[in-house]
């Protein structure tokens, strides 16, 4: 047997291929769209893709199911409670895939959503009885397990998939040897827990001592401690389960349609028209020299998700990026479902070099003139870091409204001072001032954010706890 876990840093997510080496017969587990992947590794290795399953309908990436089906003929898998428009077969409790040695075995673990499957997988040339791991997409993560609340819209309350979470862990994965290896559908970043690892992989014994969800508690507390303090999900989560439902164009179809150069007045006529201009450059480019109006994302991060959260999902995208990325930013777009991009500005931009009447800069401030700009100009911090960050450290007095929330929080942001923007290291902060600009406020972005702050050693605060 060949298990290969391909992880994905930019959304924290992992897809398994599993080979029967005797007949050469694979099976994706939680394919990405862009599946060329696990086509090029099958092909090194000398197998033939059959099967692609599902764990759950994901709500944080766009699947690759259709495009292996499409490419290999391969059968879809989606556990029984899954409704979809396109033909799969519904995978139960005890249903039983063999590959020849490889036995893959279904476990039915709702919780983070009603269709949740694990899927245990056997080498029968070791052993008939124990398996050898267990795919547990985003039930059981490593430190973590899946939040409840992605599908309240479904008619499924929180507390109701916690409850069904507490027992898919307690009688289901945690019966099993204590050494099967744990597999999880995602890794430390990712939206669909609240505290995952960095690592990803473990074993149900060490899940079992570590995990605070694994832990001897009421089911009723549980339920409480799992549904308590969730972050709101990124605006783009309920589109991109709706299209794992639904037929959509390939991927590589929608890159082809958006690889379109643009001119300069093209893209400058297309964001009068209300054409979002999304610019991936790293943040230093864009401080520098950026089109008025355009919104800073950066490639070097995990754009896709961001643009997730904070882009209008209805409207039409022009990417500006360095030469020769522009096809990566569009794909890494259409992981997620983004497919509206429209275009690229054709030079990125070596197009507005010599067009300073529709281009603008962003001020930036180092952290050891902070304090002394707030005292002489009344300049506040505006924190943009999530919940958890802020918690364990922040700078005194400064304002905090995480990224994600940003569009929906502008009344409680003063337009009357000067916002000096921060975040960890500059990414979310370079975004945040970007937006903030395209609504009229005086922003500066803070080099370095908090890690800065912290490594120059200057005070910090931190939140206390209540009871």
């Amino acid at each position: 047997m060949i298990l290969e876990q391909h992880y994905l840093d930019c959304l924290a997510q992992a897809s398994y291929l599993i080979v029967d080496e005797p007949t050469g017969i694979a099976v994706v587990v939680d394919p990405r769209r862009d599946v060329d992947v696990y086509l090029d590794r099958a092909e090194a290795l000398g197998a033939t893709i059959r099967h692609v399953i599902l764990t759950h309908l994901h709500a944080d990436f766009l699947a690759g199911h259709l495009e292996l089906a499409e490419r290999t003929g391969a059968v879809i898998y989606l556990g029984a409670a899954a409704e979809a428009d396109y033909e799969f077969t519904a995978l139960s409790e005890g249903s039983v895939l063999h590959l020849g040695d490889v036995r893959l075995e279904v476990l039915e673990t709702p919780g983070h959503t009603p269709e949740g499957i694990s899927i245990l997988v056997f080498d029968e040339s070791v052993s008939t009885e124990a398996p050898r791991a267990v795919l547990t997409g985003d039930t059981l993560f490593i430190g973590d397990v899946g939040r409840p609340d992605l599908m309240a819209s479904k008619g499924v309350s929180a507390r109701e998939l916690a409850g069904m979470m507490y027992d898919s862990l307690r009688s289901k994965l945690m019966t099993l040897p204590d050494d099967t290896i744990v597999y999880p559908g995602h890794g430390a970043g990712s939206a669909c827990g609240k505290n995952l690892s960095s690592e990803t992989s473990s074993t149900i014994g060490r899940q079992k001592q570590l995990n605070y969800a694994l832990q001897d508690m009421s089911k009723e507390a549980f339920i409480d401690i799992l549904t308590a303090d969730q972050p709101p999900p990124p605006a783009y989560f309920p589109v991109a389960a709706q299209l794992n439902r639904e037929r959509h164009a390939s991927l590589p179809r929608v890159v082809a349609d958006a690889s379109q150069p643009m001119s300069l007045d093209e893209t400058l006529a297309a964001a009068e028209d209300g054409v979002q201009v999304l610019d991936v450059r790293a943040k230093d480019s864009f401080a520098r020299r950026h089109l008025a109006g355009s919104i800073s994302i950066g490639l070097d991060g995990k754009l896709a998700s961001w643009a997730g959260s904070v882009l209008d999902l209805e409207r039409p995208i022009v990417i500006v990026a360095e030469p020769g990325t522009e096809r990566e930013a569009i794909l890494r777009l259409g992981r997620i479902g983004l497919d509206q991009t429209v275009g690229y500005l054709d030079g990125g931009a070596g197009a507005f070099q010599d067009r300073p009447e529709c281009t603008a800069t962003t001020p930036r401030i180092r952290v050891d003139d902070l304090a002394a700009r707030c005292a002489d100009s009344g300049a506040i911090v505006l924190d943009v870091r999530g919940p958890g960050e802020w918690d364990e450290g922040h700078i005194e007095g400064a304002l905090h409204v995480p990224l994600a929330m940003l569009a929906g929080r502008l009344d409680d942001i003063p337009r009357d001072r000067t916002l000096l923007v921060c975040c960890k290291s500059g990414y979310r902060s370079m975004t945040a001032t970007s937006l903030l600009a395209r609504e009229g406020y005086d922003v500066v972005d803070v080099e370095g954010g908090f890690d800065a702050w912290v490594e120059a050693g200057l005070p910090v605060a931190v939140r206390v706890a209540t009871t």
